[in-house]
């Protein structure tokens, strides 16, 4: 079974890709800020990451440059509520974002996007 960490701040959308991939048989970690995504990312059980940009203690960005060091080969999608800079996306590709995803989104498009990492 593939091990999915999501690190986001937001009960309600941590919540909604928890049931979708429980759903499509992943085993799920959910942390609500950046500093508890760095403990869980040092633990290394996981072969997906998705976080959130805007978070306490810790952003996304940050989450994904500490990721890449800790393991490159680990994919990470990275969510962005609309209206955030544009320059967010494109940092996050410099640093390996695997894929980025604007909120609000489909889950069936998570959900496929995620299958799509998980085969590579």
């Amino acid at each position: 079974m593939k091990n999915v960490l999501i690190i986001e701040d937001d009960k309600l959308i941590s919540s909604l890709v928890r049931f979708r991939l429980n759903k499509e048989g992943y085993n799920v970690t959910t942390v609500d800020d950046g500093l508890t995504g760095f403990s869980a990312i040092e633990q290394g059980i996981h072969d997906l990451i998705i976080t959130d940009v805007m978070m306490p203690h810790k952003d996304g960005i940050e989450i994904l440059n500490y990721s890449k060091k800790i393991n490159p080969k680990i994919p990470v999608i990275v969510l962005s509520s609309l209206g955030e800079e544009e320059g967010t996306v494109i940092k996050a590709f410099e640093l390996g974002a695997a894929d980025f995803i604007p909120k609000p989104f489909n889950p069936n498009e998570l959900s496929v996007r995620v299958k799509r990492l998980m085969r590579d």
